[in-house]
């Protein structure tokens, strides 16, 4: 082991087959949305490959890539390896990886039952059994022989595609409720033939899949299968009949990645997705189970809400895995292993397990907190600056230290006032909810890296026009954020009333019966927190209760319904609130009926505005004054991020 750094296992070599790897640590597959609609590879996706082998990951996989463009497809503009005239743009993809010594795969997906109505060529979805699923295409064909051998046929021929292309390896979709999942699943898989009923034969075709693609593509290419190491929804695949396939499909891979759930479940989600109301490492006793099976000989992967080296050090030290899939750290910070290796684990910027950066509802692969992600040449980097200049940030919170950061990497001398005794705004106050630590290490990293970025930060300075134009500044960014919009409401006022700010934060603490005035995600993440406290909460709101908590990831937002259901926090829509007293919360609905909500304590959540009269302030002070964050227009982390690194990118 180094002495430079701690860790055991990660960055020792791994054999996996007749590969070696130089490290422990696989870059997980996503969707990026980073290729043509036609499926072609784009500039920026070579770059990206090539970023992911910067990053020090030992094998890196493409994610979602279908094997049958006509019958296959679950998510819009994926890479296509279909296509003999795509040979060109694939080899450009191997030779990014292989600049840096890393090995690239890529995960063959058949959606199965979860194939797109719309993205399909094909009106009818393919899978074992007609059994659809509830939003997804209701016209299924229950696959005959002819289909099983056409579906095996194409993963060959991907497989071997990508061989001659210089790939060095596949990694079979198995996990998450995909086709080859949903022939091994009692719940999805109700045939009466050869390929259904006893486990035995629903491993039939998996098997057969398996069998295929290793005698076409040989011994010296990488086969790697990702399973769900429990489906986790009632009648899904437990544990013990996934161990006891992988006795017989290790003959066919060289390595098993283990996740879990179902990705079209919102239980299943906390497993196969997980937010960041999951723990950690969510999936670790899965593949432990696999580790510790005797008769099990291939190296074992885990995947699943691994963040940090550390953490990945200790899975595989504890005989959990020999090796660990990572992604969204690894977004949020290109760097997280170089870091670590080289000992400053400190300096890593934390991810929020937002999913900001899931591509699969059609949004190109982004970050709330590395505005640099995946991005075009101007913004790819903060490239050093032709003529270094004078720049006043005004405001400590995210848009400002963001750009503090940004502007003094590009060269420029950079002031910034705060008017509290720390950075951060108003993280501080959210960062205290039972399920935002995440939010809570990302905030202690800010202030550590904001702090030693080269700005000179003057913290518990009010600006105003007098200080600012002392600095005699070239350009002035103003970040002053929102303040709490508090509509003209009766008792808004009163003693039972506090801030949503206050609540998360700490400062106030409601017990009893609560009702939340508002249903957008910060009033549901604080009804969540409060209900989790053992309160009785209701939330309120005049926007339809289909409408709550928008504003988020819909991954996100899936989980977090789910949880307030869980919790039994009760949801009001289409409700106006008319007044607030002692005894409650008025309200009326569309049909002019006033009903007093109960309550002990009442939490105002209706929203943020920016704050106009620190704005005004610096407005025509000089040509070049630009508003960044939330004093620009509310929304929340992503835009505060991207606002302020994109205006200071052109200063």
């Amino acid at each position: 082991m180094a002495t430079f750094h701690p860790y055991k296992h990660l960055f020792t070599p791994l054999k996996v087959g007749h590969t070696e790897l130089k490290n422990r640590v696989e870059f997980s597959p996503l969707v990026s949305k980073l290729v043509s609609p036609s499926g072609d590879v784009l500039p920026e996706f070579a770059d990206f490959v090539e970023e992911q082998a910067l990053s020090g990951v030992a094998l890196i996989h493409i994610g979602a890539t279908p094997v049958d463009h006509d019958a296959a497809v679950d998510y819009p503009q994926e890479l296509d390896v279909t296509d003999e005239n795509k040979i060109a743009g694939l080899v450009l993809l191997a030779e990014a990886a292989h600049r840096h010594g890393a090995k690239l795969s890529v995960e063959l997906v058949h959606a199965g039952r979860g194939a797109s109505q719309v993205l399909n060529k094909n009106p009818l979805a393919l899978a074992p059994s007609n059994f659809p699923i509830e939003g997804k295409n209701p016209y299924i064909k229950e696959m005959d022989q002819h289909d099983i051998e056409q579906v095996i046929g194409a993963y060959t021929d991907c497989a071997a595609r990508l061989k001659r292309c210089g790939f060095d390896g596949v990694l079979i979709h198995g996990a998450h409720g995909n086709l080859f999942a949903q022939f091994l699943s009692p719940l999805a898989n109700h045939r009466t033939d050869i390929y259904g009923g006893s486990f035995e034969n629903r491993c039939r075709f998996p098997l057969m899949l398996l069998k295929a693609v290793r005698e076409t593509v040989g011994r010296d290419f990488i086969v790697e299968l990702r399973i769900s190491g429990d489906e986790i929804v009632p009648g899904g695949m437990r544990i013990e009949e996934v161990v006891e396939f992988l006795k017989k499909a290790q003959t066919y891979i060289d390595l098993v990645n283990v996740s879990a759930g179902i990705i079209v479940a919102t239980e299943g989600q906390y497993y196969s997705m997980p937010p960041y109301f999951r723990p950690k490492g969510a999936n670790v006793p899965f593949a432990r189970a696999v580790k510790e099976c005797k008769d099990i000989h291939i190296p074992v992967s885990v995947v699943g809400g691994i963040m940090s080296a550390e953490m990945a050090d200790r899975i595989i030290d504890e005989g959990s895995s020999d090796m660990v899939a990572m992604a969204r750290g690894l977004l949020c910070d290109p760097d997280l292993l170089n870091k670590s290796y080289r000992g400053k684990p400190e300096t890593v910027r934390p991810c929020l397990r937002c999913w900001g950066c899931s591509g699969a509802y059609g949004i190109r692969l982004r970050c709330a907190v590395n505005p640099s992600l995946a991005r075009p040449f101007r913004y790819a980097k903060p490239w050093p600056a032709r003529v270094s200049k004078k720049v006043v940030v005004v405001g400590g919170g995210v848009a400002g230290t963001q750009a503090a950061r940004t502007l003094t990497e590009k060269g420029h001398k950079v002031v910034l006032f705060e008017k509290n005794d720390k950075l951060g705004g108003l993280l501080d106050d959210i960062n205290k909810l039972p399920f935002k630590d995440d939010m809570l290490s990302f905030t202690e990293w800010l202030r550590r890296e904001t702090t030693a970025c080269g700005a000179d930060i003057r913290l518990n300075t009010e600006a105003d026009a007098e200080t600012v134009m002392a600095e005699n500044p070239d350009v002035i960014l103003v970040a002053t954020g929102g303040v709490p919009l508090r509509p003209p409401i009766p008792g808004i006022d009163g003693e039972n009333v506090f801030n949503v700010l206050d609540t998360d934060s700490g400062r106030k603490k409601p017990k009893g019966k609560i009702v939340v005035c508002g249903g957008g995600l910060s009033g549901c993440e604080s009804a969540l927190a409060l209900a989790m406290e053992g309160n009785e909460v209701t939330i309120t709101d005049m926007i339809p209760e289909a409408d709550f908590a928008t504003g988020t990831h819909p991954l996100t937002r899936n989980v977090l319904l789910h949880l307030l259901e869980e919790h039994n926090v009760k949801m009001l829509g289409g409700r106006l609130v008319r007044s607030i007293g002692k005894n409650g919360v008025e309200t009326e609905d569309k049909n002019w009926k006033i009903e007093t909500l109960e309550a002990d304590f009442v939490v105002e959540a209706f929203g943020m505005k920016p704050n106009i009269e620190m704005k005004n302030r610096f407005f025509e002070l000089i040509p070049d004054v630009y508003y960044i964050g939330d004093c620009s227009e509310i929304k929340n982390i992503m835009h505060a991020s991207y606002s302020a690194y994109d205006r200071s990118c052109c200063i």
